[in-house]
């Protein structure tokens, strides 16, 4: 309504993981040298510290337009390998997750496949809702089989309702700083900033990504600005409501792209929807009754489409040049292959040691490098900006 005005939906960021384990392994070891061992509503009182403060500066960033003016620098070269890492990077939410229960995860992608790009050719039924009517068609499948028998209680694809049954009607008891007042450590608000700073490269992404689903071309620096500014606001207000940072969600972008659904307004209602269904927690049981083969199924067909849309981005750059290719595909692969050193055991030894020579240090470098999109955009950025082309060799507008 008032940030990027892109048909986008924000949700919890990973980029933030490595900050919060960190915060909570600190704040709640045994023995604590400066006094932080606590329990874990202490934990999350500090990592409510640390996101309100990142929050701040992200919200400044965005709203002194900073993250616009940033906007000329990048060119498909950059955005479009960001943009394919996001899908990339989601691999393992892919087939592990289909792997619980493979029939029903392969039954959920073909029922999307043949809803959104077979069926929808000749109803507007199915071209409205391929991914609801898979969901619920799947789901009611499991329902069924579970209660026959078919499903054990140990089957991943079993529907259970206890967690249906234990949940409030409503949800009115602390919902404002739940776990307490906020508190404040300089080296935990500098892990949360570089994951602040990792989610803003994933979001420009996501912008660009989201826009041109939608058939609207490229986002504006105005547009960039708000999105960040107001993601900045967004995060502040998860801090108060006790829950963590949240970034632009690749998974809306998917859906934008099946369904071809790119309206504010629906947007809009689906927020007021989540918002009250959130302060209902018989609906969110529900949610969470869907069975884990069935994300994976939708998680297949939907993290692939959002790299592909990379692959578009890309080739809007001269892709018969050895420059755009060479600085494209580096970037490409040091956005796998750097945050799988920074996960291995040799890399978590090294900013650990990092963490004790430089407090905090090892943690904001390992947010950063962990992050396969801001190893990207890092290497992209320097390396297209340093090294001499045309604007119409960089996929760049002319400027008049």
């Amino acid at each position: 309504t008032w940030g990027s005005r892109l048909p986008i939906i924000q949700g919890v960021s990973f980029s933030f993981l490595a900050a919060f384990f960190a915060i909570i392994a600190k704040v709640m070891a045994p023995e604590s040298e400066d006094g932080l061992a606590g329990n874990g509503s202490m934990a999350m009182q500090y990592i409510a510290g640390a996101i309100i403060a990142g929050a701040m500066l992200e919200i400044v960033i965005g709203f002194s337009g900073l993250m616009g003016r940033i906007h000329r620098f990048l060119s498909p070269v950059v955005v479009g390998p960001v943009i394919m890492l996001i899908g990339l990077a989601l691999y393992n939410a892919g087939a592990p997750v289909a792997a619980s229960h493979w029939p029903i995860s392969i039954l959920t992608m073909v029922l999307i496949i043949t809803f959104s790009l077979v069926l929808s050719r000749s109803s507007r039924f199915f071209r409205m809702f391929p991914l609801l009517l898979a969901i619920v068609g799947v789901t009611g499948l499991c329902f069924l089989l579970t209660r026959l028998g078919v499903f054990s209680s140990d089957s991943a694809a079993r529907v259970n309702f206890s967690a249906v049954e234990n949940a409030d009607w409503l949800r009115v008891k602390n919902v404002i700083l739940p776990w307490g007042p906020p508190k404040f450590a300089i080296a935990f608000v500098l892990a949360a900033v570089a994951g602040y700073l990792a989610s803003m490269i994933e979001s420009f992404g996501d912008y660009h990504a989201c826009k041109n689903m939608a058939g609207g071309g490229d986002p504006t620096p105005a547009e960039i600005s708000r999105g960040i500014g107001f993601e900045g606001i967004g995060c502040a207000l998860t801090g108060i409501l006790g829950g963590f940072s949240s970034t632009s969600y690749s998974e809306n972008i998917g859906l934008v792209g099946l369904t071809k659904v790119g309206s504010r307004y629906v947007v809009q209602i689906g927020g007021v929807m989540l918002i009250l269904l959130g302060l209902f927690g018989k609906f969110g049981a529900v949610a969470a009754a869907i069975p884990k083969p069935v994300v994976g199924g939708l998680y297949c067909t939907l993290f692939g489409l959002i790299a592909a849309v990379g692959v578009r981005q890309f080739a809007r750059a001269d892709l018969n040049s050895d420059r755009n290719l060479l600085i494209g595909g580096f970037s490409l692969f040091m956005g796998l292959s750097v945050p799988a050193w920074f996960g291995s055991e040799a890399g978590k030894l090294a900013m650990e040691n990092l963490n004790q020579q430089r407090m905090g240090l090892g943690d904001v470098v390992g947010s950063v490098g962990g992050t396969g999109m801001a190893v990207a955009a890092i290497l992209g950025i320097a390396l297209d900006n340093l090294i001499p082309a045309t604007r119409k060799e960089r996929g760049l507008p002319e400027i008049p």
